[in-house]
């Protein structure tokens, strides 16, 4: 009795799996294909944007130090004014030179005189021409001194090299300062360069005459700067170029730190973002090969917000799926319902 229950029961057990497997393969001839929207892939205009670091500069700045020590006795730095070439800043107590300067005017009056006697008596050879030549020696001598006191008076006026604004100034009046003082900062600002680096793999891209975009983190305006030199060697330490441009458009603080976007105008084959399937060796695409799903490993190079490019992988003319990939399997049917720009 036991034993015609076990061979019912396996009866039984047998019989409902072989429904289930035909079940099952019916199931699976007549699964419906997944609809699906496809791109066309092809090659595009495709700008991609490059940010790298730089750096806002003064066309023109120069840190004012005196040439010699000494005791300011005239100061002319207004802070933040403008200034232009020429105005004397600073002047420094010149009246030991100004005395060595009178002491030798002096001394060369009375050569100068010494010199004419001498060459009217050496015309009548009333003197030897070494008497002579020693005369003219001191002449030259003293000439050549009050040239170098010149030269010490110069010294101790600072006047603006170039037309520019001023910084804060650093001393007073009757301040006694040497070479290491610093009295002020002097730029011109009405014309800005913007220096940055590139690395060398986007030099291909940088040309004299572009236009790129300068952000700074203190705001969100977009300011644009023309390309307008390029190192002409590539920095052996970081591989990188370096380039300066120059603001065309608003304002900004020289010593500011800008992002600089490079824009690279290329053509490539481009898919939507959503369209990469990532897998944990490499990105892959669906495509439809012959009404069925296609999986091919692709490489991805730039992107923006909406499109990705693909390096390799795929060809121009391929059907990219690029809705319902979730839902498609390799080998699998699909049905194009819509052809996607």
């Amino acid at each position: 009795m036991n034993y015609l229950k076990l061979v019912l029961s396996i009866f039984i057990i047998v019989f409902i799996s072989c429904k289930n497997g035909n079940k099952e393969q019916a199931n699976k001839k007549d699964a419906k294909p997944v609809k699906v929207d496809v791109l066309i892939a092809s090659e595009n205009n495709f700008p991609s944007t490059v940010e790298v670091n730089g750096t806002v500069l003064s066309e023109e700045m120069v840190s004012l130090y005196p040439e010699i020590s000494g005791r300011i006795t005239f100061l002319n730095l207004p802070d933040g004014d403008f200034i232009k070439q020429g105005t004397v800043l600073v002047k420094i107590n010149d009246a030991d030179l100004q005395a060595q300067l009178e002491q030798q005017k002096v001394a060369l009056d009375l050569a100068e005189k010494t010199e004419t006697r001498l060459k009217q008596l050496l015309s009548v050879n009333g003197i030897d021409q070494a008497t002579y030549d020693a005369a003219l020696n001191e002449v030259n001598t003293r000439k050549a001194n009050i040239k170098v006191i010149n030269a010490q008076i110069d010294k101790t006026v600072i006047k603006a090299p170039f037309s520019g604004t001023l910084g804060l100034r650093q001393v007073s009046i009757g301040a006694y300062v040497n070479t290491q003082t610093l009295l002020g900062t002097l730029q011109q600002t009405d014309k800005i360069k913007i220096d940055f680096s590139a690395p060398e793999a986007y030099s291909s891209i940088i040309h004299i005459g572009d236009t790129v975009i300068v952000k700074a983190n203190s705001s969100n305006e977009k300011l644009k700067a023309i390309i307008n030199a390029i190192e002409p060697q590539i920095n052996t330490s970081t591989r990188n170029l370096k380039v300066r441009a120059y603001l065309v458009s608003g304002t900004i603080f020289p010593g500011t730190f800008v992002k600089v976007s490079l824009i690279e105008n290329k053509s490539a084959i481009t898919v939507p973002t959503n369209a990469i399937i990532p897998d944990a060796l490499s990105n892959q695409l669906a495509i439809i090969k012959n009404g069925k799903t296609v999986f091919k490993n692709v490489e991805t190079g730039d992107r923006n917000a909406d499109m990705v490019e693909i390096k390799s992988g795929i060809n121009a003319g391929d059907s990219v799926i690029v809705s319902g990939v979730l839902f498609v399997r390799a080998g699998g049917k699909v049905v194009v319902k819509k052809v996607k720009n």
